[in-house]
């Protein structure tokens, strides 16, 4: 009986459990197992797509998995240590619960006569943030005259940017490999002073002022924070790039999930962020490339491509109550090359594409037509289940096997824009890296294992995907 509603329901989707090699050119991939596994060999050198900057004012920089080979030099170990897979999913459901919190019940600002479900403000905590133990990406920048080498991690979900800086004793400021920042040995340091405008716009970041200087602190939604004096100071991002005056938070007391890394570089939407001090230098555009594994090298382009060429583009929305992220309208999802019977109601409360969330989060009748049409294509190839692993219900046991087939998974968006993942985009740990969120009312969250290997471009009014690209 089981066998034969395994038959219907493949049948009913389009899929046929004969003929393997027909099946994978109707919508399957092959990969090797061993591309599954972790190495300790750093494999690619600076993707060569971002190595020429496309327009002749842009600055690429370097971006790399802060646990893996290819982080900076002589810095993988004290970066912290990796948590466990089962600690991160925990970590990214806290932070995937805060961000529905804030962007839920918002209108959408960016695209006439669209609108995100729901009219309510959405009831928030009052601390701005979210967990800041899923950040997984590092960058390396300088800071101040002369220029002291900073290693960052980086977050669309941000806007503050900021580093720990002398004086900070241990505790309440965490280890790290390079020294403390020092403003005293900068020619170009100054502290914002309390009259300040950019003091004034601070806003919930804002926390008074002492001795004159503008005080700033932000607080996640693990408990982390940061507090110290509002600053100003050149910030060089690659050779002769380098932005004067770059607003940062100088970090005198840090508590929390820090570990190793110097700092956070935030590239959100707000006035604080690196994106929006930089858009009179670089026109407001910038790309990202999360590397497809922790062993290779991806990209953050601030200045290009100046077009949308080659892109796969959606309009870009914005919540009303939270216009820091980056938000887009999910139209459909598609499974072996088949849609799935999705109302496009369910995804009417829009999608962050957010670097800090892990697995995508899809409103439960999305995720739920997926993991059905997900487990269907895989039960012809008989791949023994796994058990759960935190939020992860779709794991399966691949330790027999040299190579695997899985379905292919491709994402629709407003406006025809579609992400066909890649094989790194569809598995997390053996496990389908998918989850549900609390309730079809609550927004899509595109998480980074889907963005990885795609070049994800905003230029201010839309969001464009192209594949393959580091």
């Amino acid at each position: 009986m089981a066998l034969l509603l395994t038959l219907i329901l493949l049948s009913a989707l389009g899929f046929s459990p004969r003929h393997a090699d027909a099946a994978a050119a109707r919508g399957y991939v092959t990969v090797s197992t061993s591309s599954f596994a972790v190495s300790s060999t750093c494999a690619d050198e600076f993707p060569g797509r971002a190595a020429s900057p496309r327009n002749g004012t842009s600055a690429v920089l370097r971006l790399t998995h802060r646990h893996g080979p290819c982080a900076p030099a002589a810095k993988v170990s004290a970066l912290g240590a990796p948590p466990s897979f089962l600690d991160t999913l925990r970590a990214d459901q806290r932070r995937a619960e805060y961000i529905q919190r804030r962007v839920s019940g918002a209108a959408a600002a960016a695209a006439p006569g669209m609108q995100l479900a729901g009219s309510k403000a959405a009831t928030v905590p009052a601390n701005l943030g979210f967990s800041i133990g899923t950040l997984q990406y590092v960058v390396t920048v300088s800071l101040g005259t002369p220029a002291v080498a900073q290693t960052l991690e980086v977050d669309t979900g941000s806007d503050v940017s900021w580093v720990q800086c002398k004086p900070c004793p241990s505790p309440p400021c965490y280890s790290q490999r390079d020294p403390l920042f020092d403003p005293t040995r900068s020619s170009s340091y100054s502290a914002v002073p309390c009259g300040a405008a950019s003091c004034s716009q601070l806003a919930l970041y804002s926390n008074g002022c002492s001795g004159g200087q503008c005080g700033y602190v932000v607080s996640y939604g693990d408990g982390s924070t940061t507090t110290g004096v509002y600053s100003s100071d050149t910030l060089t991002l690659t050779g002769s790039n380098a932005l004067k005056g770059f607003l940062f938070g100088c970090g005198h007391a840090q508590q929390g999930l820090f570990a190793g890394v110097d700092g956070l570089l935030g590239l959100g939407r707000q006035g604080q962020s690196l994106v929006s001090q930089a858009s009179s230098t670089y026109g407001g555009v910038f790309s990202y490339c999360l590397p497809p594994t922790q062993n290779s090298v991806g990209y953050i382009s601030l200045g290009g491509p100046s077009s949308t060429a080659g892109f796969s583009t959606t309009p870009l929305l914005t919540a009303s109550n939270d216009p820091t992220y980056y938000i887009v309208m999910l139209a459909g999802i598609s499974v072996g090359g088949q849609p799935l019977s999705i109302d496009a109601s369910v995804f009417a409360s829009g999608a962050v594409v957010d670097t800090g969330t892990v697995v995508t989060r899809l409103p439960p009748t999305a995720y739920s037509a997926l993991r059905s049409a997900f487990r269907a294509a895989m039960a012809p190839y008989g791949y023994p289940s796994a058990p759960a692993t935190g939020i992860l219900d779709t794991c399966y046991d691949f330790t027999r096997y040299g190579t695997v087939t899985l379905p292919t998974i491709s994402i629709a968006f407003g406006g025809g824009a579609a992400m066909d993942l890649g094989t790194s985009g569809i598995l997390t740990s053996g496990c389908l890296a998918f989850a549900p969120t609390g309730g079809d009312s609550q927004a899509s969250i595109l998480g980074n294992v889907q963005q990885r290997s795609f070049e994800v471009r905003f230029d201010g009014s839309t969001v464009g995907f192209m594949p393959a690209s580091c």
